[in-house]
């Protein structure tokens, strides 16, 4: 079965299903085997029992590949929705289908609704307004300038995306929108990103400049150093607020952009300018 079949027929189930399956965890990388009935090397127990459990609510039709061992149920399939070893297949140009994304146009609602009770880290609303206003001793701020700069090795901060009581679309990092954030060549660096938004899917990735104002930005960029992105955050749930963490060594110096991967958040006002300096 062609792909875009099966995500047409995922979204017909999706949009019947309860609400309660929603947005994306960051998934570990996945091995190649292509079989459904083993757990891809390299992906957490707990993650890929989730991704097999909520895919088989919709088994045994031809949406499923003939049952269990269908074409989602596999490596494959689990590597084409979470970006395991890759960009996410739907990041890539492969958009759900107009009846599956309703009256809606963002794909990241879709995969927010997916994927929101993956499991992860969580943390409380008031501990994500913390940490949007968080100031890493290790930094500088310029408030006219809107720039964080840290003179260390040791990098790291937090990046709340689509905040609460702030502009939608973007991010914030010390109590600033899009920043510009400044780091010297070499630095070992860990963003906490935490998902704020209460219906949509966001992640973050180091890019360069080319491409970044794309609406597909993953279609012509990808990501500047190794671990540097994180795919997509499921929403929000009782639970708390989907986290994940990016960790780099941010070898070559260069002008890069952090942005949220998904498609046309960028355009939106999720970016910023991320600087390596020499």
């Amino acid at each position: 079965m062609k792909r875009n079949t099966i995500g047409t027929l995922i979204g017909v189930a999706t949009m019947t299903a309860a609400a309660s399956l929603a947005a994306v965890t960051a998934l570990a990388a996945c091995g190649t085997g292509s079989s459904g009935r083993h757990q891809p090397a390299g992906v957490k127990s707990s993650q890929y029992r989730y991704y097999r459990s909520m895919m088989s609510r919709y088994q045994g039709g031809s949406m499923m590949g003939g049952g269990p061992s269908g074409w989602m149920m596999s490596a494959a399939g689990y590597r084409w929705m979470t970006g395991a070893h890759g960009v996410p297949g739907w990041m890539r140009g492969r958009r759900f289908p107009g009846y599956m994304m309703g009256a809606g146009a963002d794909p990241g609602k879709i995969m927010g609704r997916f994927w929101a009770n993956a499991p992860g880290t969580r943390v409380s609303p008031a501990q994500a307004a913390r940490l949007g206003r968080w100031l890493p001793a290790s930094a500088q701020v310029s408030q006219p300038a809107r720039t964080i700069t840290f003179t260390t090795r040791n990098v790291r901060f937090a990046v709340l995306a689509s905040p609460a009581g702030g502009p939608d679309e973007t991010f914030r990092i010390a109590g600033l929108v899009n920043p510009k954030v400044v780091v010297p060549a070499g630095a070992r660096v860990s963003i906490e990103v935490i998902n704020a938004d209460p219906d949509t899917a966001h992640g973050l990735v180091i890019v360069g400049r080319q491409g970044a104002r794309s609406d597909l930005p993953m279609m012509t960029a990808r990501p500047a150093f190794a671990g540097s992105e994180l795919w997509f955050l499921g929403d929000p749930t009782s639970a708390g607020m989907h986290a994940g963490t990016l960790r780099f060594t941010a070898t070559r110096p260069g002008d890069y952009r952090y942005l949220c991967a998904v498609p046309d958040h960028a355009l939106k006002g999720m970016i910023g300018t991320f600087i390596v300096s020499r």
